[in-house]
């Protein structure tokens, strides 16, 4: 059977569909406990010969929506997150995506990706030499503060993931956990449904252009979904101390990441151009 032809996608194998379900699960799994899983979707999905760049981005949203929604409701089910806190700040996020979005078209995301290296650096100093940093919920603001914080959060992550996108679930959590004052096993729960509006409103944008590859998504959100399972079940079983190591694991590969592309796309050009 041509499995290429079956699912749309022309000079796709046996063995590469393979190598990316298991990059879907592993993806779910990383997204599951901290956020950061489209470091190793995307990239195995832009591995296909003839795939489009917006289909690849597209059919990862729609894998991504159910691996979020698996991860949410078992987080939910067992840590119980303030949806007081959460569902406002979703709804923000969803907007923030959009406007993410709009700026994308006119922007190009290479312009931005500096800062969040620096950024992201900033964070893993910040968090390794700061061990008691999200080990319990202490929280800094309540009340009308707590929500207003809550929602700009939103909005600036909803704003990044609209714009550039990758590691918007690890930027949630270690906001959630710095700002306000959520462990890490609070933040992500929060950070689940937040990441769910964010991935619901990219999608809804790419179905009317006909981008999404249905056939093979649903495959890769299978795999996603399990994975998405057991990373929440470990999350919650093994709390803070655990995700705080994942946490960290996920932002050197997302500097990792992000500093290659820095480097393809400005200073490597740059230092070609010198005499």
């Amino acid at each position: 059977m041509d499995i290429g032809a079956l699912l749309g996608l022309e000079q796709l194998t046996w063995g590469m569909l393979v190598l990316i379900v298991v990059a879907a699960f592993g993806a779910g799994w990383i997204d599951a406990v901290v956020g950061g899983g489209g470091l190793l979707q995307l990239p195995a999905l832009l591995l296909i010969p003839g795939i489009l760049p917006v289909q690849a981005l597209a059919t990862n949203k729609l894998a991504g929506v159910f691996g979020t929604t698996t991860s949410a409701v078992t987080y939910y089910r067992r840590a119980r997150p303030d949806l007081r806190t959460a569902i406002p700040m979703a709804l923000i996020a969803l907007a923030g995506s959009f406007g993410g979005a709009a700026v994308a078209i006119l922007l190009p995301a290479s312009a931005f990706k500096p800062i969040i290296v620096i950024a992201l650096l900033a964070v893993a100093i910040f968090t390794f030499f700061r061990p008691e940093l999200g080990a319990a919920t202490k929280l800094r603001y309540q009340g009308r503060r707590h929500h207003i914080t809550a929602g700009v959060i939103g909005v600036v992550i909803g704003f990044y993931d609209g714009l550039i996108g990758p590691g918007t679930g690890t930027f949630l959590v270690i906001t959630l956990v710095a700002l306000l004052g959520y462990d890490f096993l609070q933040s992500s729960a929060k950070a689940k449904i937040v990441n769910l509006a964010t991935n619901l409103g990219a999608l809804l944008l790419f179905i009317p252009h006909g981008a999404v590859l249905w056939a093979f998504g649903a495959i890769l959100a299978v795999a996603n979904v399990a994975g998405s399972y057991l990373g929440s079940r470990m999350a919650i079983a093994r709390g803070s101390k655990f995700i705080r190591v994942v946490f960290l694991l996920v932002v050197i590969g997302l500097i990792g990441k992000l500093g290659v592309d820095v480097w393809n796309e400005n200073l490597g050009p740059f230092l070609a151009a010198l005499p």
